[in-house]
């Protein structure tokens, strides 16, 4: 199993002094220029306009004043957000000038899936900006109207489930549920959130699984039965339960988790540029400008998140590992 590594205390701190030795050698120039100088290019894997643009721009809308500097998207979308990656690990410099932003759970998925042309060793998530938990939810008019009868009806025929796309977290999610119970689900990429919605609304497929985020902005058309994490908003998602204390299970979050990543280089070669950055980064979450921010895109303020690089490193290694048990399912579509 290949294990993104994070950027904890200890290693910085190795990072630190190893830097500072270096900055000693003959041949060696590290910038000692107020960082940051100029903006910083962040590149973005999804559309412009979409749901990572619209939390992109709410955050960096507090950051760039703690950071002193603007922060200039790039958008790249492609491949489930393959396209972004490549670019931004093969033709951006490691100097702590260029981020990406990207949604660590269907993100990762894709190097369980197939594996991309740069060691994913080479980066690393340093800061996660929210968490939202993905769910199994049923359209409002459905004959389907607990879990129970999802359980029962799929140990009785196959049932065709709506997912965004195949390789993202509410589908693992999914998977685990049929393995944990003997139903039978056959998940059908949807094309996105408002897809995957409609099948279920529309009686397209028997029920769908999503993040709860836009099942939530659905309202009343649709009733959630299952959460793949915690409920963090009760009777917005219909008080539906977690996976874990319905079925006795151990799953990790099953996520939708934006977050800030760097290249590794960039963190060890300029450990100050990176201090700063993480330790501008945590303080948004201490000014109420950022919540007054994401509410006004339409954010569901529960899931507001502050995580580090630990926290990341350990989710984004639970996707890789999940991703390659099921990836003969995952990759089937």
């Amino acid at each position: 199993m290949t294990v993104i590594n994070t950027m904890n205390r200890r290693g910085f701190l190795k990072t630190t002094v190893a830097a500072s030795g270096a900055l000693a050698l003959p041949g060696i120039v590290r910038a000692q220029d107020a960082y940051p100088s100029r903006n910083i290019n962040t590149i973005i894997p999804t559309a412009e306009g979409g749901g990572a643009d619209r939390n992109f721009r709410a955050f960096t809308s507090v950051w760039k004043n703690k950071l002193g500097t603007e922060f200039e998207p790039g958008y790249y979308p492609g491949a489930s957000g393959r396209v972004g990656y490549e670019i931004y690990m093969g033709k951006h410099e490691p100097d702590a000038y260029s981020l990406i932003f990207g949604n660590m759970g269907p993100e990762v998925l894709n190097w369980a899936m197939q594996a991309p042309d740069f060691d994913i060793n080479d980066y690393f998530y340093f800061g996660q900006v929210d968490v939202d938990p993905c769910c199994l939810f049923v359209g409002a008019e459905s004959p389907l109207q607990t879990l129970d009868d999802v359980i029962a009806e799929g140990k009785k025929r196959r049932l065709t489930v709506g997912t965004s796309r195949m390789a993202h977290p509410a589908s693992i999610g999914l998977l685990a549920l049929g393995e944990k119970t003997g139903a039978d689900f056959n998940l059908v990429p949807l094309q996105g959130g408002k897809g995957t919605v409609a099948g279920a609304v529309t009686g397209e497929v028997d029920f769908s699984v999503l993040t709860s985020g836009s099942v939530i902005a659905a309202g009343e058309s649709v009733k959630t039965l299952l959460v793949f994490g915690k409920n963090r908003v009760g009777e917005r998602l219909n008080n539906a339960p977690d996976i874990n204390d319905a079925f006795g299970m151990d799953l990790p979050e099953m996520l939708s988790a934006r977050a800030f990543g760097i290249h590794r280089k960039a963190a060890e070669d300029f450990p100050d540029r990176y201090e700063k950055l993480t330790t501008t980064f945590r303080e948004c979450f201490d000014d109420p400008a950022l919540m007054e921010a994401y509410l006004a895109t339409g954010g569901t303020p529960e899931y507001l998140s502050y995580g580090g690089a630990e926290e990341c490193g350990a989710f984004a290694a639970s996707m890789l590992e999940l991703g390659a048990r099921y990836k003969s399912l995952l990759s089937g579509a």
